[in-house]
């Protein structure tokens, strides 16, 4: 009976995804370690493996003796060593497309929420008070305000095209898209040094990688617009925190909102958690039901695929099935 091993897993239970295994003669072995030595354990004999936020290391890698396939929940694939997963001939997919919505949506709400300084009046009311809870100058209406999109993928557009009733101006820098393409978005393409120092609100929705991880950081957010506005719901590590943080501290940038950080949890005794010029979430933005539920089965359907030996989609790191 082939084996199917879920590394970690943040839903109640996984039954979900235990009967689309089941049907397929598969048996499902599940833990909840991100030790290294107990993630080795779990996959040595594994021919499928699911993974969510486990780092799936070149030496959890290593200890894989017949897996075929591991499947990321979710968009980002940072927490695999895609390097050393081809080098092996294991393919890693990944369901890039269950929270397009979702996050598009929860990014709105916190431009909205801090251009229009929602938590402090909301906490201003509560606490018994009335009237403006911060000065006039911290309402913005988005009419008047340049939108800086990092990452032009699926969510960067949903986000401009929310934005676009808005009548905001949008900016949009991407390697990776042809500038006809922003434009037909209505955006304008523009280099990142370009939209740094124009946007009075920036938006991170590009993927971590070498060339992305620390894009804020000293340098960078010292080149932005004074009192510019972070927003960030793609990864954390895309954030120098402690560059961040000083920034929020000294004024230059007038607020963040994160749903993201670099460490996660972000620590108990980090200023993030207490700051009145910021708005977190704990990584929920792309939670809904049918959102979960979507990522969920899609990732056990892979799974079998790869067991049933079918084609696979989604694969990220260029090894053929």
């Amino acid at each position: 009976m082939p084996v199917v091993a879920v590394t970690d897993y943040t839903f109640p239970s996984l039954d979900i995804e235990e009967p689309i295994l089941r049907a397929a003669g598969a048996d499902l072995q599940a833990g909840n370690d991100k030790a290294i030595d107990a993630l080795r354990s779990l996959v040595a004999n594994a021919d499928a493996v699911l993974t969510q936020f486990a780092p799936i290391t070149a030496e959890v890698i290593a200890a894989m003796r017949h897996v075929r396939v591991i499947v990321r929940y979710g968009i980002g694939v940072d927490n695999v060593d895609l390097a050393a997963a081809r080098a092996r001939g294991i393919p890693v997919c990944n369901v890039p497309d269950y929270c397009i919505d979702e996050v598009a949506d929860h990014t709105l709400a916190f431009i909205l929420g801090l251009t229009r300084q929602v938590v402090p009046n909301t906490l201003h009311v509560r606490n018994g008070q009335w009237g403006l809870a911060t000065p006039l100058d911290q309402l913005r209406t988005l009419r008047d305000q340049t939108v800086g999109i990092v990452g032009f993928g699926r969510i960067g557009r949903e986000v401009a095209a929310r934005l676009a009733p808005f009548r905001a101006r949008r900016l949009v820098h991407d390697d990776f898209v042809a500038a006809d393409g922003i434009r037909a978005a209505g955006c304008e393409p523009v280099a990142l040094d370009e939209l740094l120092a124009q946007s009075d609100i920036v938006t991170l929705h590009c993927p971590s990688t070498p060339q992305t991880k620390k894009l804020l950081n000293a340098g960078t957010l010292g080149r932005m617009k004074p009192g510019a506005i972070v927003v960030n719901l793609a990864r954390g590590d895309l954030i120098e925190t402690p560059a961040l943080v000083a920034a929020l501290q000294s004024g230059r940038i007038a607020g963040a909102a994160l749903d993201v950080c670099d460490p996660e949890p972000i620590p108990p005794d980090s200023p993030l958690r207490s700051l009145p010029n910021v708005v977190v979430a704990s990584h929920i933005a792309s939670a809904s039901p049918k959102a979960v539920r979507t990522l969920r089965e899609t990732a056990a359907a892979i799974a079998v695929k790869s067991l049933r030996g079918e084609p696979l989609p989604n694969v990220v790191n260029g090894v053929a099935p």
